[in-house]
């Protein structure tokens, strides 16, 4: 079986780390957020538990 020449290596992993740029930029763009929609009624409650520890 032939070797590659170093050339083609470079332009081979040159291809597979653009694509993976590429994958990536389309992927982070791609996503959109969900909010919640909160009302003037609606408040978020942050629930505290305090444990008391006997030391």
């Amino acid at each position: 079986m032939p070797q590659m020449s170093p050339m083609l290596w470079s332009i081979l992993f040159l291809f597979f780390t653009l694509l993976f740029i590429f994958f990536n930029i389309l992927n982070y763009f791609n996503f959109i957020p969900t909010y919640k929609n909160t009302t003037s009624e609606k408040k978020l409650q942050i629930s505290q538990n305090f444990l008391n520890w006997k030391w």
